[in-house]
C-alpha cells in the first residue's frame, strides 16, 4: 500500500522534530508545533530557511548545524557541495526516489549503456546517479567531466546508449568527435538526459534534429535531488510528484498563486538530513491548472533565475531572464534595458530601447513590447522611450532600480 504525500509530511515533520535539533529550533521559535502541520498547505506556518542560513548553521555547530536525524554511525557518505555545506547519507531513499522518476520519464532502463559525466568528487550527484542505474540494471561509465578523446572512444567501443551531464559538455563531446571525421548519428547514443545549466532552445534543436537524440531537461540541487522537468522544449517544466515543491513569496514566505513568481522552496522525505521549507534560491513563475484541486505533478514552473537578482515591482518579482525573454519575442530590439522609479509614491516601469533598425514602426514595437512584458513579467509597462544606441552600454545592467527608499 502506498504511502499519500500527506502522511509522508506528518511523518517527517514529526521525524525532524523529535530528532533534528536545528528543525525543532525553527519551529519552536515560529510557534509552530508537528501537530499544526497536517497538509502541505500547512507549511506555510513554518519559515523558509536558506541554504546560506543551513551554511551559517553548520559552521556554528559542526558539522551539520543541527539537521543530522539519525545516528552519526549510521552515515555511510558525506559530501561536500558548495557553501561550503557538509551533506550526510544513509541508506534513505528520498534523493533516490527522484532520480528514479526522472530515469524513467527519460526512458533509461536496463541494458542501456550510460555514460555518467557529473562528478564523483565530493559532491553527491554522480555517485546517486550511478547507483540508481545500476540498480535498475543500467551498465554504468563513471567518467566525470575531462578527457574528451577518450570519452569519445569509450562511447564508440562500449556502444553507449544513453548520455548523463551538462547540455554543454554533450556538444562538446561531439564537436569532438566531429573533428575526428567521426559522424554522432552513427553512434548508438539515443537518449540524453541534460542538468545543471540552461538548455537554450536551440541547442536542444540541434541535438534532437540534427542528432536524433531524445533530451530530457533536468531541474534539480544536490541536496534534494531532481524536482521538475520538460521533454519537449519550451520554458514550463513539469513537477516531480515529490518532494513537496511550493513557490513562495521571498519576504513573506507565503505561498504564490498561479501566474506570480517567487522562490522554489523543497520539504524533502530524507529523514538522514531532513530538510524543511529549504530555500533553494532559484526563482520560478508558479503555473497551476487547478488552483487548489490539481496534484503536484500536474503543476509547472518556469525558472527565471536567482531571487537575488531580482526587483520587486508594484509587489510582483521582475526577473532580469524574464525580461531578456520577453525582449526576445520581438525582432529589431538592439538591446533594452527596464528602469524602476518611483514618482509620487508610486513605482514606474520604464523600457529604455535600442533598435537594430532605425526604420522599424516604434508605435508596433511599443505595443508588442508591452504585451510581451506584461506576458513574461506579470508587469505592467508605464513607458517606452526609444533611445540612441550611446545612451545605453553593451554591457548595461537589464534591470535598474532607480527607487530611494529614504
Amino acid at each position: 500500500m502506498k504511502t499519500s504525500q500527506t502522511d509522508r509530511l506528518r511523518h517527517i515533520i514529526q521525524h525532524a522534530y523529535a530528532h533534528a535539533p536545528a528543525v525543532k529550533s525553527i519551529l519552536d521559535a515560529a510557534g509552530v508545533s508537528p501537530e499544526n502541520i497536517q497538509t502541505p498547505a500547512d507549511l506555510d506556518k513554518i519559515p523558509v530557511t536558506s541554504k546560506d542560513k543551513v551554511v551559517e548553521l553548520q559552521a556554528a555547530d559542526p558539522p551539520f548545524g543541527g539537521f543530522l536525524a539519525v545516528p552519526l554511525d549510521t552515515l555511510q557518505h558525506v559530501f561536500l557541495s558548495p557553501g561550503p555545506l557538509y551533506e550526510p547519507s544513509a541508506d534513505e531513499s528520498a534523493v533516490r526516489d527522484t532520480i528514479r522518476d526522472m530515469f524513467a520519464i527519460a526512458g533509461f532502463t536496463a541494458g542501456d549503456v550510460v555514460i555518467n559525466t557529473f562528478g564523483y568528487h565530493l559532491i553527491p550527484t554522480g555517485l546517486a546517479l550511478d547507483q540508481v542505474l545500476t540498480q535498475i540494471g543500467a551498465m554504468v561509465i563513471p567518467a566525470g567531466v575531462g578527457n574528451a578523446d577518450l570519452q569519445i572512444k569509450m562511447m564508440l567501443d562500449l556502444g553507449v546508449t544513453g548520455y548523463i551531464g551538462t547540455p554543454s559538455w554533450l556538444m562538446a563531446l561531439i564537436e569532438k568527435a566531429e573533428e575526428r571525421g567521426l559522424d554522432l548519428r552513427q553512434f548508438s547514443l539515443r537518449k540524453a538526459l541534460v542538468s545543471a545549466e540552461p538548455l537554450p532552445p536551440g541547442l536542444r534543436q540541434t541535438f534532437v534534429e540534427k542528432y536524433g537524440l531524445s533530451v530530457t531537461n533536468a531541474y534539480g540541487t544536490a541536496e534534494l535531488g531532481f524536482l521538475a522537468y520538460n521533454t519537449e522544449g519550451g520554458l514550463p517544466m513539469q513537477l516531480l510528484k515529490t518532494p513537496i515543491i511550493q513557490v513562495v513569496d521571498s519576504e513573506t514566505g507565503q505561498s504564490v498563486g498561479p501566474g506570480a513568481a517567487g522562490e522554489v522552496v523543497v520539504t524533502t522525505f530524507n529523514q538522514t538530513y531532513p530538510l524543511i521549507r529549504f530555500g533553494t534560491g532559484d526563482l520560478a513563475i508558479n503555473l497551476d491548472p487547478a488552483p487548489g484541486e490539481s496534484r503536484q505533478e500536474e503543476r509547472l514552473i518556469i525558472l527565471v533565475g536567482r531571487v537575488g537578482d531580482a526587483v520587486k515591482v508594484r509587489g510582483m518579482f521582475v526577473h532580469p531572464n524574464q525580461l531578456r525573454f520577453a525582449l526576445s519575442q520581438l525582432a529589431g530590439i538592439a538591446r533594452a534595458q527596464a528602469v524602476v522609479s518611483r514618482p509620487k509614491n508610486r513605482d514606474q516601469f520604464t523600457l529604455r530601447v535600442v533598435v537594430s533598425d532605425e526604420s522599424a514602426d516604434r508605435a508596433a514595437l511599443t505595443k508588442g513590447l508591452s504585451a510581451a512584458v506584461q506576458s513574461a513579467c506579470r508587469g505592467k509597462v508605464d513607458r517606452v522611450e526609444f533611445i540612441p544606441a550611446d545612451a545605453l552600454a553593451e554591457d548595461a545592467k537589464v534591470i535598474l532600480d532607480e527607487r530611494k527608499w529614504e
